[in-house]
């Protein structure tokens, strides 16, 4: 081994906690910006991967065949700005049944000849095409199993048709839930029904929502105004496969920069006290020989070597964290399993190793400038000239002489003091952060079981089969009946009735959820983004997902099919809701046609009660249940408290991560405690040849970190505040979520109090080892010490 390959391995064998500290920083900033950058490439890169190989629309256009014929459609994929076109294919929503086990829920149908084409090639997953009548291929993201050889029966059409399925195929624009031959549509269109025309366009310029709308506006330009009934642009089904992922990478990258910003405060201030420690060190490998270049790079690999092994550390933990993060994006649009994409590996890596060897070359450039006759004379660091001003003050101050002396300590080393303060900094904001984050999910899920009623009636939970809830055979009981029972009992203050039923927008392929309501169900906790709740039949609110789903906005209208006969409704709002990735419809129940809930399309009835002043609502609930029995139905108090695995995923990820910038502050502050106790160990040998005992000394060098702790605290809290302020909404953006005020608006002044003296216990933490050391110092061998 060279002679500069024995200096460093001995700097990293003596200066263990120095290289603890910089290990778990170079750990945290690895792990949190490798979990951040694999999250951001793996939102986007199957959806982009399966766009390009099947060619997908850009945009996606359903015409009502009542208001315009084959022809005005065809003549619109020769508008300005179409690069190529499919279509028209007839379309019809029907309501298929599908076999015990099977819930029937509204599919669009699409009349198609074949898979391929120049635009939304639709990709076989198992099976074949449908080749004649009788046959169907139903979408691998279909409600319907989507199982070859099933058959699926239309009692609600003419003659009853059947239809087998013989294949599976995935649209990567989800343009339609099922395919069949364009001869099977007219036997799928109900009499009196003229059904639609499904259009695909591919632009030459399709990259901005502004562009699309462009090419929406030149496409549609000679049909007539009210002839489309739903499009689809190829944006929001990006936004929408990205939003599992996409969810967590601000929060990642916020706690990437912070692990890498304290990554190169820690190895910044650990290198420059380590040169201002070993002076005497420095000089003598200069007078053996080294030059001041191997002085420097000695220096930079005992730094370089910790990181390392942090490094590496670091990269295990974030893919180990991105396993259960990545595990919901399988299988997504084609894909198979997704892993930590090498070169994600290699940038950061390399970039935290660069950041950390540019930090110690600039922080050990002092030691190769030292002379070697001035390092040799000065031996140990020079005394602290600071401080005394502050020290005179201290004196005249009514607190025990060690308490005095301590909290005039950060004066004497001001550069020391502003590093550990700099670490508690963000280790303090880091916990603001976590805590802020956790009160809004908290806030979001209150918004999600919308749980502001007292007591709820419900029907009884459906029997399982192998395939699902089996289909409920006795027949349900009567709202009217149930909302008068429960009228007439005592205690009742305010009462609402909740009926979904399962529709499909046009436009749009897959399940939307209609939420029907009778009576006034404004106190019933669902919290409004924008707008206004539900006033008159139709009148609808919607979630974001929605909205994104389906490029609407408040003040537009839409059509819901399936329901028996076409309902349209205008949106008047916008609702904080998570369920069912935010496709969501809440109306009055008036809205909808009489019966809209028939044999084919199941709908599930709840009762909401508010309880007045002083009932209990325990009690309330049991009495309730007697009254209820004979209608069998069972009322329960109290609301719905199961949290989500995306709220247990960020929790976990945001505590793990918290933990290791506290942990990365708290050995900050040890390090530079360690590094001023070794410094004033004959001041403190002094100090007990003097009479100060253990307790006192402990007291000493505890005080010597308060001010620098509650100024790190006071700091690091309206950092981590402002913190929360631009990730979560941007977090919020990420999952189809418009974030309210009420819901981002979480600290209190107690809270933030609270949290501002954690910079204290953070520094408290890291100074208990290096003030028991200082307590256990002898006397006699402290005094030697020079």
């Amino acid at each position: 081994m060279s002679a500069l390959g024995r200096v460093v391995r001995s700097g990293v064998g003596r200066r263990r906690v120095p290289g603890v500290v910089i290990g778990l920083a170079a750990m945290m900033a690895v792990a949190a910006s490798l979990l951040g950058g694999t999250l951001l490439v793996a939102s986007s890169a199957p959806f982009d991967d399966a766009f390009a190989r099947q060619r997908g629309a850009h945009l996606s256009v359903r015409f009502d065949a009542g208001r315009s014929d084959a022809g005005q459609v065809s003549a619109s994929a020769r508008a300005r700005g179409v690069a190529a076109a499919e279509g028209p294919f007839r379309t019809v929503t029907v309501v298929p049944h599908a076999g015990e086990g099977t819930p029937a829920w509204p599919m669009t149908v699409a009349g198609r000849a074949r898979p391929d084409g120049a635009v939304d090639a639709v990709t076989l997953t198992d099976g074949r095409w449908a080749a004649r009548p009788g046959e169907v291929v139903l979408s691998a993201g279909s409600a319907v199993l989507p199982t070859p050889g099933k058959r699926l029966a239309f009692p609600g059409l003419p003659g009853e048709p059947e239809l087998e399925v013989v294949g599976v195929a995935r649209s990567v624009t989800g343009t339609a839930d099922a395919w069949v031959v364009p001869s099977q549509m007219a036997a799928l269109t109900a009499p009196g029904g003229a059904g639609g025309y499904q259009m695909h366009y591919r632009f030459t310029e399709a990259g901005t929502a502004a562009r699309i709308t462009a090419g929406r506006q030149a496409v549609t330009a000679a049909v007539p105004p009210d002839a489309v009934t739903g499009e689809q642009s190829w944006l929001t089904v990006k936004e929408s496969a990205e939003r599992d992922t996409a969810l967590y990478v601000p929060f990642l990258l916020a706690f990437g920069v912070l692990g890498l910003v304290m990554s190169v405060l820690v190895v910044g201030n650990v290198v420059a006290a380590t040169v201002g420690t070993a002076t005497r060190r420095i000089g003598i490998l200069k007078a053996v020989g080294f030059t001041p270049a191997q002085v420097v790079r000695a220096h930079v690999a005992q730094a370089l070597v910790p990181a390392a092994a942090g490094t590496a550390l670091g990269a295990v933990i974030g893919h180990l964290l991105a396993v259960p993060v990545l595990a919901g994006t399988e299988e997504v649009y084609g894909s198979t399993s997704l892993a930590v994409t090498p070169w994600i590996d290699a940038v950061v890596v390399a970039g935290a190793l660069g950041l950390v060897a540019a930090t110690a070359w600039a922080s050990a450039w002092r030691a190769g400038r030292l002379r070697t006759v001035d390092a040799l004379a000065v031996g140990r660091a020079a005394r602290p000239r600071h401080g005394r001003r502050a020290a005179r003050l201290a004196g005249r101050l009514p607190l025990p002489r060690a308490i005095g002396l301590g909290l005039v300590r950060p004066f004497a080393r001001p550069g020391r003091a502003l590093a550990m303060g700099t670490a508690i900094v963000f280790g303090a904001a880091a916990v603001t952060f976590t805590v802020g984050l956790g009160a809004t999910l908290g806030k979001v899920m209150e918004a999600k079981a919308h749980d502001a009623a007292d007591v709820t009636v419900e029907p009884p939970p459906p029997e399982l089969g192998p395939h699902g809830p089996l289909p409920r055979t006795e027949a349900a009981a009567d709202p009217a009946e149930i909302a008068a029972v429960i009228d007439a009992r005592p205690g009742t203050t305010a009462h609402y009735s909740r009926t979904t039923v399962r529709a499909a927008v046009a436009g749009t392929a897959g399940i939307t959820e209609v939420v029907a309501f009778t009576g006034d169900a404004s106190w019933g906790g669902y919290t409004m983004v924008e707008g206004r709740w539900i006033a008159r039949p139709g009148e609808a609110v919607v979630p974001a997902g929605f909205l994104g789903a389906t490029g609407t906005r408040i003040g537009d209208t839409v059509t819901l099919d399936g329901l028996g006969e076409a309902v349209r409704v205008r949106i008047v709002g916008e609702v904080l809701d998570t369920r069912n990735d935010g496709m969501e419809v809440l109306t009055d129940a008036a809205t909808l046609p009489a019966a809209p809930s028939s044999a084919a399309v199941p709908a599930d009835t709840t009762h909401h009660i508010a309880v007045g002043p002083g009932t209990d609502a325990a009690a309330y609930a049991a009495a309730l249940n007697e009254e209820l029995e004979p209608l069998g139905v069972t009322a329960r108090a109290g609301g719905d408290d199961r949290e989500s695995s995306m709220v247990l995923t960020l929790n976990a990820l945001s505590a793990t991560l918290t933990l290791m910038l506290v942990a990365v502050a708290a050995l900050g502050v040890l390090n530079g405690v360690v590094l001023d106790t070794r410094e004033r160990v004959r001041e403190i040998g002094i100090h007990k040849a003097l009479g100060m005992t253990p307790r006192q000394t402990v007291a000493m060098v505890l005080a010597s970190i308060c001010v620098t702790g509650l100024a790190g605290g006071a700091l690091g809290v309206p950092l981590g505040v402002t913190l929360h302020g631009l990730v979560v909404p941007a977090m919020g953006r990420g999952a189809g979520l418009n974030l309210p005020e009420s819901v981002t608006d979480v600290y209190l002044a107690p809270h933030l109090l609270a949290l501002g003296v954690g910079g204290l216990v953070i520094a408290v933490l890291g100074a208990l080892l290096p003030a028991g050391w200082a307590a256990r110092t002898r006397t006699a061998v402290a005094l030697r010490t020079e």
